[in-house]
């Protein structure tokens, strides 16, 4: 992809100095401590906390195209506390505790963000809002009451997770058909590319290297391997994503699944009025097929939801970014939850892939021996959880044990994917599943007992 600003709405809005890339590829062999590979934000976290913890790091970054090519520059803007694993799940594995320690640590995680933004001075549109998840069903409505009576049997309650009765969220938004809404409090809508280049910058300021068009195709103890020359280090951390796949030897560590969004016109002052979200909070609603979007700073709404297909061999290419199927569908279920933008046009549609790990379960971790580093498996919850991926990899690596280095992801090894077919037929089939879900509980009024099996044995 030659010119960068294609590949998202937010990319399309930064200003020239953050947009222009200059950065040049390795020339040649190269020894440092520590060599990152990925400049999104898992990598750059990673830098910047290690820059915290041991200046006197020497810090090299890898990155195949640009810093905040990926995800991190093409996501929805929710920097939120939600974790792949839910908590009953993660309290199977490791013991409620456990579990609380995780989410706590989710919770802190944003308002971490959000004293870096600060502090360092990014301007990446920041807006502490929250978040709304409409119930526009008597189904969806009792999932909403479930959903917060279960934070509340975990002790968490209405300052983190609340239930908006009708009148309580059409003050907030008025969606169409709702019956209430749950309220989640840690989640900020910000311009995602915002954020992901001016990290690269910081990091740079810092002392550290960005080599960008420098693709790494194979990781060993020690070394990474690129077209251009070998790079040495006493820690190599795989910071890729979606991306894992392309590397050697990885093909069935990460599923990559596209997720794909629209950004209509700025709207007026006339439809926000009838809309709400003034304080810009993040919006979805309780369907099975996951679907989310934030008024922008600009007044515009981006918007995006799941339904594009997997593709074979967890194949990754640029012209996957656009699926006129889901992007003609996104602007329709926007216009079905807010029908007074009927007729908005839609200025900007793109996509790109995130990364899900075999048992939905993200983790962050250390090889001592290889000297091998690793975090990923967000299923697309990276904005938050990236930052905690950083500040406990720059733990691990530097030899801290903290209350980070504790938690349970941490060298949690997730069993890998099935090979092909089996990785295809289970990947697409659970989506249309999830369609069809969706469409048999708006005839029904039931839970869809399809949904809920495809859910647990794709690992959920």
């Amino acid at each position: 992809m030659d010119n960068y600003r294609n590949a998202s709405f937010w990319w399309d809005t930064l200003s020239d100095e953050l947009a222009t890339s200059s950065r040049a590829a390795l020339s040649g062999d190269l020894n440092v401590d520590v060599a990152i590979i990925g400049a999104g934000y898992t990598g750059l976290w990673t830098a910047y906390y290690l820059q915290r913890n041991d200046p006197s790091l020497s810090i090299a970054i890898l990155e195949s195209e640009v810093a905040g090519f990926g995800a991190s520059g093409r996501n929805g803007g929710w920097c939120s506390s939600y974790f792949p694993t839910e908590i009953d799940k993660m309290s199977r594995l490791y013991g409620a505790d456990q579990a609380r320690a995780m989410q706590d640590a989710m919770h802190a995680t944003v308002a971490e963000i959000g004293d870096v933004v600060r502090n360092e001075n990014i301007d990446c549109d920041w807006q502490l809002g929250g978040s709304l998840s409409f119930a526009r069903t008597p189904l969806q409505w009792q999932r909403a009451q479930d959903y917060i009576h279960h934070w509340e049997s975990w002790g968490y309650g209405s300052e983190h997770y609340k239930l908006l009765q009708q009148d309580e969220s059409n003050a907030i938004a008025t969606a169409s058909n709702s019956f209430g809404a749950t309220y989640s409090a840690h989640v900020a809508a910000i311009h995602p590319a915002k954020l992901v280049r001016r990290l690269a910058q910081i990091v740079e300021e810092r002392g550290a290297t960005i080599y960008e068009h420098t693709p790494v195709t194979k990781i060993e103890p020690r070394t990474a391997h690129t077209p251009h020359g070998k790079v040495t280090a006493k820690y190599i951390v795989r910071a890729t994503e979606g991306y894992t796949p392309r590397l050697e030897g990885h093909k069935r560590k990460i599923a990559p699944i596209y997720s794909l969004m629209i950004a209509t016109e700025p709207l007026s002052d006339e439809m926000w009025n009838q809309i709400g979200l003034n304080g810009r909070e993040t919006f979805g609603d309780w369907r099975n097929l996951i679907i989310y979007g934030q008024r922008t700073k600009d007044n515009r709404f981006a918007f995006g939801g799941r339904g594009a297909p997997y593709h074979f061999g967890s194949s990754i290419k640029d012209e996957y970014d656009k699926y006129p199927k889901v992007h003609n569908s996104l602007i329709h279920v926007l216009t079905d939850l807010f029908p007074v933008i009927e007729g908005t046009k839609v200025t900007h549609e793109w996509g790109g892939p995130l990364g899900i790990a075999r048992d939905w379960m993200a983790s962050a971790g250390l090889n001592k021996e290889t000297g091998i580093a690793w975090a990923g498996g967000y299923v697309g919850d990276g904005v938050g959880t990236t930052n905690l991926s950083g500040r406990t990899l720059a733990d691990l690596i530097t030899g801290k044990s903290t209350s980070l280095t504790a938690l349970p992801w941490v060298n949690h090894k997730s069993p890998n994917w099935e090979p092909e077919p089996l990785r295809w037929l289970g990947a697409n089939t659970g989506l249309s599943v999830m369609t069809y879900a969706d469409n048999a509980e708006d005839r029904s009024g039931k839970p869809s007992k399809l949904g809920d099996f495809v859910s647990r044995f794709l690992g959920q």
